[in-house]
Protein backbone atom coordinates (compact mmCIF):
# COMPACT_ATOMS: atom_id res chain seq x y z
CA UNK A 1 0.00 0.00 0.00
CA UNK A 2 2.96 2.72 0.64
CA UNK A 3 4.21 1.85 -2.33
CA UNK A 4 1.17 2.75 -4.22
CA UNK A 5 0.79 5.74 -2.09
CA UNK A 6 4.14 6.40 -3.07
CA UNK A 7 3.34 5.80 -6.73
CA UNK A 8 1.27 8.47 -6.84
CA UNK A 9 2.93 11.35 -5.12
CA UNK A 10 5.85 10.40 -7.30
CA UNK A 11 3.25 10.19 -10.56
CA UNK A 12 1.54 13.27 -9.90
CA UNK A 13 5.04 15.25 -9.31
CA UNK A 14 6.37 14.24 -12.67
CA UNK A 15 3.00 14.35 -14.72
CA UNK A 16 2.91 17.89 -14.00
CA UNK A 17 6.37 18.51 -14.50
CA UNK A 18 6.42 16.47 -17.94
CA UNK A 19 2.78 18.15 -19.07
CA UNK A 20 4.75 21.88 -18.76
CA UNK A 21 7.67 20.96 -20.35
CA UNK A 22 5.66 19.37 -23.18
CA UNK A 23 3.32 22.54 -23.91
CA UNK A 24 6.60 24.71 -23.31
CA UNK A 25 7.89 22.73 -25.90
CA UNK A 26 4.83 21.98 -28.74
CA UNK A 27 4.14 25.88 -28.85
CA UNK A 28 7.48 26.96 -29.19
CA UNK A 29 7.79 24.29 -31.98
CA UNK A 30 4.58 25.58 -33.66
CA UNK A 31 5.60 28.95 -33.10
CA UNK A 32 8.80 28.32 -35.36
CA UNK A 33 6.88 26.53 -37.95
CA UNK A 34 4.90 29.52 -38.80
CA UNK A 35 1.57 28.55 -36.39
CA UNK A 36 -0.25 32.04 -35.40
CA UNK A 37 -0.58 32.45 -31.66
CA UNK A 38 -4.23 32.12 -31.60
CA UNK A 39 -4.16 28.42 -33.01
CA UNK A 40 -1.09 27.87 -30.51
CA UNK A 41 -3.27 29.49 -28.08
CA UNK A 42 -6.53 27.30 -29.28
CA UNK A 43 -4.85 24.08 -30.29
CA UNK A 44 -1.56 23.28 -28.34
CA UNK A 45 -2.35 24.77 -25.29
CA UNK A 46 -5.72 23.03 -25.31
CA UNK A 47 -4.08 19.67 -25.99
CA UNK A 48 -1.06 20.27 -23.77
CA UNK A 49 -2.89 20.83 -20.57
CA UNK A 50 -5.20 17.89 -21.36
CA UNK A 51 -2.05 15.59 -22.34
CA UNK A 52 -2.34 14.24 -18.76
CA UNK A 53 -5.94 12.91 -18.88
CA UNK A 54 -5.47 11.52 -22.87
CA UNK A 55 -2.48 9.61 -21.92
CA UNK A 56 -3.89 7.86 -18.87
CA UNK A 57 -7.53 7.38 -20.62
CA UNK A 58 -5.69 5.65 -23.19
CA UNK A 59 -3.63 4.10 -21.31
CA UNK A 60 -5.95 2.73 -18.83
CA UNK A 61 -9.06 1.67 -21.59
CA UNK A 62 -6.46 -0.56 -23.10
CA UNK A 63 -6.29 -2.23 -19.62
CA UNK A 64 -9.21 -2.43 -19.49
CA UNK A 65 -9.79 0.36 -16.69
CA UNK A 66 -12.19 2.40 -18.51
CA UNK A 67 -13.75 3.47 -16.03
CA UNK A 68 -10.56 4.93 -14.48
CA UNK A 69 -10.88 6.75 -17.96
CA UNK A 70 -14.30 7.69 -17.74
CA UNK A 71 -13.82 9.67 -14.23
CA UNK A 72 -10.94 10.96 -14.49
CA UNK A 73 -11.99 13.27 -17.37
CA UNK A 74 -15.51 13.84 -16.02
CA UNK A 75 -13.50 14.52 -12.31
CA UNK A 76 -11.19 16.64 -14.41
CA UNK A 77 -14.07 19.07 -16.12
CA UNK A 78 -15.12 19.73 -12.46
CA UNK A 79 -12.02 20.34 -11.18
CA UNK A 80 -10.54 23.03 -14.24
CA UNK A 81 -14.44 25.40 -13.49
CA UNK A 82 -14.93 24.77 -9.62
CA UNK A 83 -11.42 24.35 -8.20
CA UNK A 84 -9.07 25.77 -10.54
CA UNK A 85 -10.97 28.61 -11.88
CA UNK A 86 -12.67 29.10 -8.89
CA UNK A 87 -9.19 29.23 -6.76
CA UNK A 88 -7.69 31.49 -10.04
CA UNK A 89 -10.56 34.05 -9.64
CA UNK A 90 -10.11 34.50 -5.66
CA UNK A 91 -6.40 35.12 -6.25
CA UNK A 92 -7.23 37.67 -9.10
CA UNK A 93 -10.53 38.03 -10.73
CA UNK A 94 -10.78 36.96 -14.39
CA UNK A 95 -11.85 39.21 -17.11
CA UNK A 96 -12.94 37.71 -20.39
CA UNK A 97 -11.86 39.86 -23.97
CA UNK A 98 -11.44 36.80 -26.12
CA UNK A 99 -14.21 36.91 -29.33
CA UNK A 100 -13.38 33.22 -29.79
CA UNK A 101 -13.03 32.21 -26.48
CA UNK A 102 -16.27 33.72 -25.97
CA UNK A 103 -17.62 31.17 -29.24
CA UNK A 104 -15.86 28.57 -27.28
CA UNK A 105 -18.38 28.82 -24.26
CA UNK A 106 -21.60 28.14 -25.82
CA UNK A 107 -19.69 25.25 -27.52
CA UNK A 108 -18.60 23.71 -24.48
CA UNK A 109 -21.90 23.73 -23.26
CA UNK A 110 -23.47 22.12 -25.97
CA UNK A 111 -21.25 19.16 -25.89
CA UNK A 112 -21.08 18.52 -22.25
CA UNK A 113 -24.83 18.29 -22.43
CA UNK A 114 -24.51 15.78 -25.76
CA UNK A 115 -21.75 14.07 -23.26
CA UNK A 116 -24.34 14.00 -20.52
CA UNK A 117 -26.99 12.36 -22.32
CA UNK A 118 -24.37 9.49 -24.21
CA UNK A 119 -24.54 8.26 -20.70
CA UNK A 120 -28.02 8.30 -19.13
CA UNK A 121 -28.45 4.70 -20.63
CA UNK A 122 -26.09 3.24 -18.29
CA UNK A 123 -23.51 2.58 -20.84
CA UNK A 124 -21.04 4.74 -22.85
CA UNK A 125 -20.88 2.48 -26.13
CA UNK A 126 -18.10 2.16 -28.95
CA UNK A 127 -20.64 4.22 -31.19
CA UNK A 128 -20.88 7.20 -28.25
CA UNK A 129 -17.26 7.23 -28.25
CA UNK A 130 -17.01 7.50 -32.29
CA UNK A 131 -19.51 10.36 -32.20
CA UNK A 132 -17.22 12.05 -29.80
CA UNK A 133 -13.94 11.61 -32.00
CA UNK A 134 -16.11 12.59 -34.95
CA UNK A 135 -17.16 15.81 -33.67
CA UNK A 136 -13.78 16.43 -32.00
CA UNK A 137 -12.20 16.03 -35.68
CA UNK A 138 -15.04 19.12 -36.87
CA UNK A 139 -14.02 21.36 -33.51
CA UNK A 140 -10.14 20.92 -34.36
CA UNK A 141 -11.52 22.23 -38.26
CA UNK A 142 -13.42 24.74 -36.96
CA UNK A 143 -10.49 25.77 -34.67
CA UNK A 144 -8.23 25.86 -37.67
CA UNK A 145 -10.79 28.10 -39.88
CA UNK A 146 -11.13 30.38 -36.72
CA UNK A 147 -7.32 30.88 -36.32
CA UNK A 148 -6.75 31.65 -40.16
CA UNK A 149 -9.48 33.47 -40.67
CA UNK A 150 -9.54 36.01 -37.78
CA UNK A 151 -6.09 35.61 -36.37
CA UNK A 152 -5.96 39.04 -34.18
CA UNK A 153 -7.81 38.08 -30.75
CA UNK A 154 -7.07 39.16 -27.55
CA UNK A 155 -6.04 35.34 -26.53
CA UNK A 156 -3.27 35.88 -29.48
CA UNK A 157 -1.75 38.83 -28.24
CA UNK A 158 -1.37 37.14 -24.54
CA UNK A 159 0.10 34.09 -26.43
CA UNK A 160 2.42 35.87 -28.44
CA UNK A 161 3.53 37.50 -25.38
CA UNK A 162 3.94 34.24 -23.55
CA UNK A 163 6.27 33.03 -26.67
CA UNK A 164 8.48 35.78 -26.17
CA UNK A 165 9.72 35.42 -22.88
CA UNK A 166 9.77 31.86 -23.22
CA UNK A 167 11.57 31.28 -26.58
CA UNK A 168 13.19 28.56 -27.37
CA UNK A 169 15.55 27.45 -30.34
CA UNK A 170 14.14 24.65 -32.31
CA UNK A 171 16.51 22.08 -30.98
CA UNK A 172 15.62 23.01 -27.46
CA UNK A 173 11.86 22.97 -27.96
CA UNK A 174 12.28 19.33 -29.48
CA UNK A 175 14.30 18.28 -27.08
CA UNK A 176 11.88 19.24 -24.53
CA UNK A 177 8.44 18.34 -26.59
CA UNK A 178 10.20 14.71 -26.96
CA UNK A 179 11.62 14.38 -23.12
CA UNK A 180 7.99 15.98 -21.95
CA UNK A 181 6.21 13.49 -23.98
CA UNK A 182 8.61 10.30 -22.51
CA UNK A 183 8.24 11.48 -18.80
CA UNK A 184 4.30 11.87 -19.32
CA UNK A 185 3.33 8.55 -20.48
CA UNK A 186 5.77 6.94 -17.85
CA UNK A 187 4.48 9.01 -15.09
CA UNK A 188 1.00 8.13 -16.54
CA UNK A 189 1.74 4.89 -16.31
CA UNK A 190 2.88 4.72 -12.78
CA UNK A 191 -0.09 6.64 -12.07
CA UNK A 192 -2.56 4.52 -13.00
CA UNK A 193 -1.35 1.34 -11.37
CA UNK A 194 -1.12 3.37 -8.19
CA UNK A 195 -4.65 4.52 -8.09
CA UNK A 196 -5.86 0.99 -9.23
CA UNK A 197 -4.06 -0.16 -5.90
CA UNK A 198 -5.57 1.90 -4.00
CA UNK A 199 -8.91 1.77 -5.27
CA UNK A 200 -8.87 -2.22 -4.90
CA UNK A 201 -7.03 -1.54 -1.09
CA UNK A 202 -9.89 0.68 0.14
CA UNK A 203 -12.40 -1.27 -1.74
CA UNK A 204 -13.51 1.65 -3.73
CA UNK A 205 -14.21 2.04 -7.51
CA UNK A 206 -11.66 2.85 -10.32
CA UNK A 207 -14.84 5.20 -10.88
CA UNK A 208 -14.70 7.32 -7.71
CA UNK A 209 -10.92 7.06 -7.82
CA UNK A 210 -10.41 8.51 -11.13
CA UNK A 211 -13.17 11.53 -10.21
CA UNK A 212 -11.01 12.53 -7.16
CA UNK A 213 -7.54 11.75 -6.86
CA UNK A 214 -6.45 11.36 -10.59
CA UNK A 215 -8.58 14.23 -11.86
CA UNK A 216 -7.23 16.55 -9.09
CA UNK A 217 -3.77 15.30 -10.26
CA UNK A 218 -4.06 15.50 -13.94
CA UNK A 219 -5.57 18.93 -13.54
CA UNK A 220 -2.28 20.35 -11.60
CA UNK A 221 -1.01 21.56 -15.07
CA UNK A 222 -3.85 24.08 -15.59
CA UNK A 223 -3.98 25.45 -11.96
CA UNK A 224 -0.12 26.51 -12.34
CA UNK A 225 -1.00 27.87 -15.76
CA UNK A 226 -4.31 29.36 -14.80
CA UNK A 227 -2.56 31.30 -11.88
CA UNK A 228 0.67 32.10 -13.20
CA UNK A 229 -1.44 33.71 -16.58
CA UNK A 230 -3.83 35.52 -14.02
CA UNK A 231 -0.93 37.26 -12.03
CA UNK A 232 0.56 38.25 -14.99
CA UNK A 233 -3.07 40.07 -16.40
CA UNK A 234 -3.26 37.20 -19.00
CA UNK A 235 -7.01 36.63 -18.20
CA UNK A 236 -7.95 34.87 -21.90
CA UNK A 237 -5.19 32.53 -21.18
CA UNK A 238 -6.14 31.46 -17.84
CA UNK A 239 -9.68 30.94 -19.27
CA UNK A 240 -8.36 29.30 -22.02
CA UNK A 241 -6.58 26.63 -20.73
CA UNK A 242 -9.65 25.64 -18.86
CA UNK A 243 -12.02 25.82 -21.72
CA UNK A 244 -9.88 24.01 -24.00
CA UNK A 245 -8.74 21.36 -21.71
CA UNK A 246 -12.54 20.63 -20.79
CA UNK A 247 -13.23 20.63 -24.58
CA UNK A 248 -10.29 18.11 -25.36
CA UNK A 249 -11.33 16.28 -22.42
CA UNK A 250 -15.00 15.40 -23.00
CA UNK A 251 -14.76 14.94 -27.11
CA UNK A 252 -10.85 13.13 -26.97
CA UNK A 253 -10.56 11.55 -23.72
CA UNK A 254 -14.68 9.96 -23.19
CA UNK A 255 -14.36 9.93 -26.92
CA UNK A 256 -10.91 7.62 -26.84
CA UNK A 257 -11.95 5.63 -23.45
CA UNK A 258 -15.80 4.79 -25.38
CA UNK A 259 -13.99 3.63 -28.56
CA UNK A 260 -11.50 1.95 -27.04
CA UNK A 261 -13.72 -0.51 -24.91
CA UNK A 262 -17.43 0.27 -23.97
CA UNK A 263 -18.18 1.05 -20.53
CA UNK A 264 -20.95 -0.03 -18.37
CA UNK A 265 -22.10 3.01 -16.39
CA UNK A 266 -23.73 3.17 -12.69
CA UNK A 267 -26.85 5.55 -12.60
CA UNK A 268 -25.24 7.89 -10.40
CA UNK A 269 -22.62 8.46 -12.94
CA UNK A 270 -25.51 10.31 -14.73
CA UNK A 271 -27.52 12.07 -11.73
CA UNK A 272 -24.05 13.00 -9.75
CA UNK A 273 -21.60 13.51 -11.67
CA UNK A 274 -22.62 14.40 -15.14
CA UNK A 275 -25.36 16.79 -13.87
CA UNK A 276 -22.60 18.84 -11.85
CA UNK A 277 -20.79 18.72 -14.57
CA UNK A 278 -23.25 20.39 -16.76
CA UNK A 279 -24.21 22.46 -14.23
CA UNK A 280 -20.89 24.25 -14.18
CA UNK A 281 -20.18 24.31 -17.79
CA UNK A 282 -23.67 26.55 -17.97
CA UNK A 283 -22.66 28.43 -14.80
CA UNK A 284 -19.31 28.68 -16.89
CA UNK A 285 -20.85 30.63 -20.01
CA UNK A 286 -23.06 32.83 -17.80
CA UNK A 287 -20.32 34.20 -15.98
CA UNK A 288 -17.79 34.26 -19.33
CA UNK A 289 -20.17 35.18 -21.88
CA UNK A 290 -21.09 38.70 -20.19
CA UNK A 291 -24.53 39.25 -21.43
CA UNK A 292 -25.17 42.27 -19.60
CA UNK A 293 -21.40 44.12 -19.42
CA UNK A 294 -19.13 44.40 -22.76
CA UNK A 295 -16.77 41.68 -21.28
CA UNK A 296 -17.54 38.62 -19.15
CA UNK A 297 -15.76 38.06 -15.96
CA UNK A 298 -15.33 36.27 -13.08
CA UNK A 299 -15.14 37.84 -9.60
CA UNK A 300 -13.69 36.91 -6.42
CA UNK A 301 -17.18 36.23 -5.06
CA UNK A 302 -17.80 33.86 -7.32
CA UNK A 303 -14.73 32.14 -7.46
CA UNK A 304 -15.02 31.52 -4.00
CA UNK A 305 -18.59 30.06 -4.61
CA UNK A 306 -17.05 27.69 -7.33
CA UNK A 307 -14.42 26.34 -4.65
CA UNK A 308 -17.58 25.91 -2.01
CA UNK A 309 -19.41 23.74 -4.76
CA UNK A 310 -16.10 21.79 -4.99
CA UNK A 311 -15.79 21.02 -1.45
CA UNK A 312 -19.71 19.98 -1.40
CA UNK A 313 -19.21 17.90 -4.41
CA UNK A 314 -16.09 16.07 -3.18
CA UNK A 315 -17.90 15.73 0.68
CA UNK A 316 -21.08 14.06 -1.00
CA UNK A 317 -19.17 11.83 -3.26
CA UNK A 318 -17.18 10.46 -0.21
CA UNK A 319 -19.83 10.31 1.87
CA UNK A 320 -21.36 8.51 -0.82
CA UNK A 321 -18.74 6.24 -1.70
CA UNK A 322 -17.91 5.80 2.05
Amino acid sequence: MSLAIAGVVVGLILLVWSADRFVEGAANAAGHFGMSPLLIGMLILGFGTSAPEIVISTLSSFEGKSNLALGNAIGSNIANIALILGFTALVLPITVHSKVLKKELPLLSIISIIAGYQVYDGELSRLDGIVLLVLFAGFLLWTVYEGMSHPKDALSEEVEEELKEKKMTVPKAFFWLVLGLVVLIGSSRLLVWAAVEIASFFNVSELVIGLTVVAIGTSLPELASSVAAAKKGEDDIALGNVIGSNLFNTLAVIGLAGSIHPISISPEVFSRDSVVMIGLTLSLFLLGYGFRQKHGKITRIEGLILMAIYGGYTYHLVQTVG
